[in-house]
C-alpha cells in the first residue's frame, strides 16, 4: 500500500496531528493507498502559500513564471503514462480516457504559460490635465482549490494553470476519492523549478474542505463539484467575504432533430453520457429526439447501450468503468428505481452487472418520462440516459430550459440556420453543435443558473485570479482645496 503525507512548501510534510484517511480503487474495492485527513494542516498550507506569494513567487518576472509553467507541462507529458495509469486505478475511469487527458496536459500549462506575461492594464483618459490615471491587474493571492473526483489532474489543472499564470498561489484540496494524482503533478513542481510554497496539497475529506472556505488567508475559492457541498463553500466563504468561482453539475440535453445524420447523432448520446461512466458534469443525460427520427435513434441507443464493454479500467478494450464508490453506485441505482416507481420504462440497464458485480452499473436507457419525472430532473452522476420526443423546435427549446441548470447543451442538425437559433436560445453556458464534449484550453467552460458562475479555461479564466488596481499620479504640484473631492 502506498502511504503519502501533504504536500506543502516544497515537499511531503506529515500533518500536525498526523490523521490518516485510506483510498480504494473501484476496479476491486481494495484500498490501495493512505494519505493524511487533517483540516489543520490547511492553516500550514496557507502560511506556506502566502510566503511564496509574498517572496519570490510574487516577484518573479511573468515570462520566467511562465517558463515554469511548461516545463511543468513536459514533465507531465514525460510521465503521463504513469499519471493515467494512476488516475485510473483511483477514480475507475477507462485508462483510455485518463491516459488521454494525462497526455492532454501540457496543452494547458502551454495555453496559460504564453499568457502569463501579456497581462497588463491600460492608461485611462485624463480626468485633468495635471493628472495621469493607469491600471494594472494584480494577482489576488493566495487561491484555494477544491477539486472532485471525476477527472482530478485535467480539473486541478484548469485551475492551476490559470492562476500561476496571473501569478497566484494555491493551496489545493483534491477529493478523498481520488488524492493521489494532485500530490504526483506537485510532485513535479520543483523539478520543474517551482519556489517552495506556489502549489500546496493538502488531502482529507469535508472537514478539509471546510478549513479552506473558511479560512481567512484565503483569497479566492475556485470549487468544481456538486452544488450541495458548493452551498456549504459559499456560506463558509461568505464569513470572510471571499469570492468564488463554482463550476457546478447539470442535467444537460441532447437534441436531436430529424435532419439529423443518425449515426453521428447516436454515438454523439451515447459518447456523452456513457463516457467516464456518465460521471461528468457536462454528461449530456436528457436527449429529446424529434418524432420522424425518433423510433430509428431510440432503437439505435437502446441496442448499442447493451453492448457496452464494461470491465478492468486498465484494459484498452474496456469501454466503460465502475461507478467512483459504493455511495455512488447506490445513488445511481436508487434513482433508478424511484424512475420506476414513478412509472418510466427502463429500456435498457438499470441494473448492476449481473456479472461483474461490484460498483457496475449496466449502461442504462429510460423512456416513457416527462420534465417532471424525478430522475430527468436530478443530476444522476452515473451512466443514464433519460429520452422524450418532441414536435417541433419550440417545444424542444421549452424542454431543454425547463431545467435549474444550465451548463451544456447539444444540438444536432445540419441545417445550419437553425443550429444557430438553438444557440442563441438555450439557456446554458456552452452548447456544442453537431458534436459534444469537446473541451480546450483555449475555450471558456462554465454555465448559468444552478450550474454556477465564473469560468475555467479560456482568456476570461486568468482574469478570475486577478484584481485592477487603479493609479492616481497628480504631475503638476497643484494647490488645491483640501476640503474639495476631484
Amino acid at each position: 500500500m502506498e502511504t503519502y503525507d501533504n504536500w506543502i512548501d516544497g515537499g511531503y510534510v506529515a500533518s500536525p496531528n498526523n490523521l490518516r484517511m485510506a483510498t480504494t480503487t473501484p476496479f476491486t474495492g481494495e484500498v490501495w493507498a493512505e494519505v493524511a485527513d487533517d483540516p489543520a494542516a490547511v492553516d500550514v498550507a496557507v502560511k506556506a502559500a502566502r510566503a511564496a506569494f509574498e517572496g519570490e513567487w510574487g516577484t518573479m518576472p511573468a515570462a520566467e513564471r511562465g517558463r515554469l509553467m511548461r516545463k511543468l507541462g513536459e514533465l507531465l507529458t514525460r510521465d503521463a503514462e504513469m499519471l493515467g495509469q494512476v488516475e485510473s486505478r483511483d477514480n475507475g475511469k477507462i485508462i483510455r480516457e485518463t491516459g488521454a487527458q494525462a497526455k492532454g496536459l501540457q496543452s494547458y500549462y502551454d495555453f496559460f504559460a504564453g499568457q502569463a506575461d501579456k497581462i497588463s492594464g491600460e492608461k485611462l483618459p485624463n480626468p485633468a490635465s495635471n493628472f495621469l490615471v493607469y491600471t494594472e491587474k494584480v494577482p489576488v493571492g493566495v487561491v484555494g482549490a477544491i477539486i472532485p473526483w471525476n477527472s482530478p489532474l485535467s480539473l486541478l489543472t484548469w485551475k492551476l494553470a490559470p492562476l500561476l499564470a496571473a501569478g497566484c498561489t494555491a493551496v489545493v484540496k483534491p477529493s478523498d476519492i481520488t488524492p493521489v494524482t494532485a500530490l504526483l503533478l506537485a510532485e513535479r513542481a520543483p523539478e520543474a523549478g517551482f519556489p517552495a510554497g506556489v502549489i500546496n496539497i493538502v488531502t482529507g475529506g469535508a472537514e478539509v474542505g471546510a478549513a479552506i472556505s473558511s479560512h481567512p488567508g484565503i483569497d479566492k475559492i475556485t470549487f468544481t463539484g456538486g452544488g450541495a457541498t458548493a452551498r456549504h463553500v459559499a456560506r463558509a466563504a461568505a464569513e470572510n467575504l471571499t469570492p468564488l468561482v463554482l463550476e457546478l453539475g447539470g442535467k444537460s440535453p441532447q437534441i436531436v432533430f430529424d435532419d439529423a445524420d443518425p449515426d453521428a447523432a447516436t454515438n454523439g448520446i451515447l459518447a456523452g453520457i456513457f463516457a467516464a461512466s456518465g460521471q461528468t458534469c457536462v454528461a449530456g443525460s436528457r436527449a429529446y429526439v424529434q418524432e420522424g427520427i425518433a423510433d430509428e435513434i431510440i432503437t439505435r441507443i437502446i441496442a448499442r447501450a447493451a453492448t457496452i464493454k464494461l470491465g478492468d479500467p486498465a484494459d484498452v478494450a474496456t469501454e466503460m468503468g465502475p461507478a467512483a464508490s459504493d455511495a455512488q453506485r447506490d445513488r445511481i441505482i436508487s434513482m433508478i428505481d424511484q424512475a420506476r416507481a414513478e412509472g418510466a420504462t427502463i429500456a435498457a440497464g438499470g441494473v448492476v452487472d449481473p456479472e461483474l458485480g461490484g460498483r457496475f452499473v449496466r449502461p442504462t436507457v429510460i423512456t416513457n418520462v416527462t420534465n417532471q419525472t424525478t430522475i430527468v430532473r436530478e443530476e444522476v452522476f452515473g451512466p443514464v440516459l433519460t429520452i422524450q420526443t418532441f414536435t417541433d423546435e419550440a417545444e424542444a427549446v421549452a424542454l431543454a430550459n425547463d431545467s435549474e441548470y444550465g451548463l451544456a447543451a447539444g444540438v444536432w442538425t445540419v441545417d445550419v440556420r437553425r443550429s444557430h437559433r438553438m444557440a442563441r436560445k438555450l439557456d446554458v453556458g456552452m452548447v456544442w453543435i453537431n458534436t459534444y464534449r469537446n473541451v480546450s484550453p483555449l475555450v471558456p467552460f462554465g454555465g448559468t443558473k444552478q450550474s454556477g458562475y465564473g469560468r475555467d479555461n479560456g482568456l476570461e479564466s486568468i482574469t478570475e485570479f486577478l484584481e485592477t488596481k487603479t493609479v492616481w499620479v497628480e504631475l503638476e504640484g497643484a494647490t488645491r482645496d483640501p476640503f474639495v473631492i476631484g
